[in-house]
């Protein structure tokens, strides 16, 4: 299962892309709503190889998964894998610099299941795709918009 999501950014894409990799304030806003996060790699520097263990509420049951960065390509971009018992997913993070001062910011997501009980878990979601990618997109306009914010107070 794939959820797609693109917003623009008024922000100059080093900035943007400083601001998608400023991870310590990420894991800050996954604990605030209710995420368990935790950095397991040995890495000083922003790189390949840096991974997190995490556990959240996902349809009424606790999940936990492995979240690894494996692609790191300032300014243009992400990857992550992510492992858990149930699911392994990936995440693409893409910026495009559309002009000096506005960056577009694509992000996908796929889900695949790896037993019985997920793919259920996948057949709900797909069945609330609708709301779903809704949420997403609004989650992603306001972090676009909290990035411009702190674009307009940096400058």
């Amino acid at each position: 299962m794939k959820f797609e999501t693109r917003e623009d950014i008024e922000a100059p894409i080093a900035f943007v892309f400083e601001q998608m990799t400023d991870f310590k304030s990420i894991e800050r806003a996954a604990m605030r709503r209710g995420a368990e996060v935790q950095r397991v790699d040995k890495l000083t520097r922003i790189g390949p190889g840096m991974a997190w263990d995490a556990a959240f509420d996902l349809r009424g049951k606790r999940r936990e998964i492995s979240l690894e960065l494996t692609d790191y390509d300032p300014p243009n971009g992400l990857n992550f894998v992510s492992r858990s018992p149930n699911l392994s997913g990936s995440m693409v993070v893409e910026l495009v610099s559309l002009s000096p001062g506005r960056t577009r910011v694509g992000v996908e997501v796929e889900l695949e299941p790896k037993n019985l009980s997920a793919k259920l878990l996948i057949q709900s979601l797909k069945l609330a795709r609708k709301s779903l990618t809704k949420r997403i997109d609004d989650r992603m306009a306001a972090y676009a918009a909290d990035i411009e914010q702190r674009y307009r107070r940096s400058a």
